[in-house]
């Protein structure tokens, strides 16, 4: 009799391709072998000291153990609005364009929860980060998917980007309602210019949509690279809002503390279903926040360089063990073109056979979409010793798959 109730809303999400490797991934570790694993975007230091000092000092305060502010505590509010208006000279009201969530992912799902109608439609780049898709499936809405053009640099066809996008506007029924972009992006690192955001918000305007843009990785920039933002665009706020996290930037990713910006109608929404659906985050993780964003940036920068340097040691030693890849200009992975002998397998047997033969581990392309097909991501997550150790893994592995 139960096994004839049917939840639509999770049936229509597929099987999460990632957990194919993460079984052998477990498999393998529990049959006690060394797994070098670049598959997962977590982040392997500690948060800076003095936030972690910050939230002892307040968690030993009574009062912080109440119910917490859904919106976020005002005085993180207003460290999120001065973070912005010192970075990109963008002023924003802390009360009704800013919005503290539990982490990016929380509060971009939760704001899509918020905006999106039965049946609307959003244009999504493909390849993308799962969830810019699948957020707006869980809301009963549809996407677009368009094809993300970029370079050998990793640098968007800014050209060939709008051509896409008009004809993504064209093929849907009913007119999309939203576009989101994700730069620096996740997978591929591609970045993009100030002029790009300009024209966006131009075709934004004239077409009626609005903009969902992700900066989560605006920190992690690298050689001139620095990651521009869509509100810096005259008018912007008219039409768009901007998601921040502190996971990466800060190595907090398992506190979960993000936030969004931007257009008063969105994030006034946001704020609303978060005051019927939680209670806030932990305040001293919040008061921790705000001297995150208030305080000294130089762990920031200490951050950004050891990522800096695993990506230098990544495409030195991977490529002297015959896998040539390009070097990106941000982000904490590298988007890796599979190697020419594996293309005919595609990218998530390519993943399966470097976890099973070299006990390295990788995101297959395939499973960021259509278009991420034949990559392979590779998050910077082990220490260089390891990514040495990697590559010499695979230098085996490529010259045994060669024999």
């Amino acid at each position: 009799m139960f096994d004839e109730i049917r939840f639509n809303k999770i049936e229509r999400l597929p099987k999460y391709l990632f957990a194919q490797i993460n079984d052998i991934k477990m498999a393998k570790r529990r049959a006690g072998e060394d797994v070098i694993d670049f598959s997962m975007g977590n982040p392997d230091g500690p948060a800076p000291k003095h936030v972690i000092e910050k939230l002892i000092e307040s968690a030993k305060k009574p009062k912080n153990h109440r119910y917490s502010v859904s919106k976020g505590i005002y005085k993180l509010r207003v460290a999120i609005c001065n973070w912005y208006e010192r970075r990109y000279g963008v002023v924003l009201d802390p009360e009704s364009e800013a919005v503290a969530t539990m982490g990016s992912k929380e509060g971009y799902v939760h704001l899509v929860q918020a905006i999106t109608n039965f049946g609307d439609v959003a244009i999504v780049p493909d390849p993308t980060y799962p969830i810019h898709s699948y957020a707006f499936i869980l809301a009963g809405g549809s996407v677009q998917k368009m094809k993300l053009p970029y370079d050998e640099n990793y640098e968007v066809n800014e050209e060939e980007f709008f051509k896409n996008l008009y004809k993504a506007l064209n093929d849907a029924f009913p007119k999309p309602k939203f576009l989101v972009v994700n730069f620096p992006h996740n997978p591929s690192t591609a970045t993009v210019s100030l002029e790009f955001y300009k024209e966006l918000v131009k075709v934004a305007k004239k077409e009626r949509f609005y903009i969902i843009s992700d900066i989560a990785y605006a920190d992690l920039t690298y050689d001139g690279y620095k990651t521009p933002s869509i509100l810096e665009v005259e008018g912007a706020k008219d039409i768009a809002v901007e998601s921040f996290t502190l996971s990466k930037s800060y190595n907090m990713a398992g506190w979960r503390v993000g936030f969004v910006v931007g257009n008063k109608k969105l994030v006034g929404a946001l704020q609303k279903i978060k005051s019927w659906i939680d209670y806030g985050m932990f305040t001293p993780i919040q008061v921790a926040a705000t001297v995150a964003l208030n305080g000294p940036q130089d762990c920031v920068e200490e951050i950004r360089q050891k990522y800096k340097k695993r990506r230098d040691v990544l495409i030195e030693s991977f490529s002297r063990a015959g896998w040539e890849i390009k070097k990106p200009k941000a982000t904490m992975f590298v988007w890796a073109k599979i190697p020419k002998e594996f293309e005919k397998i595609g990218s998530l047997e390519f993943s399966k056979k470097l976890l099973t033969e070299a006990k390295v581990a990788v995101s297959p392309g395939i499973g960021f979409g259509e278009y991420g097909e034949n990559y392979v991501r590779i998050a910077l997550i082990e220490n260089e010793k390891r990514i040495r150790q990697a590559a010499r893994n695979i230098k085996k592995f490529l010259k045994e798959a060669k024999e």
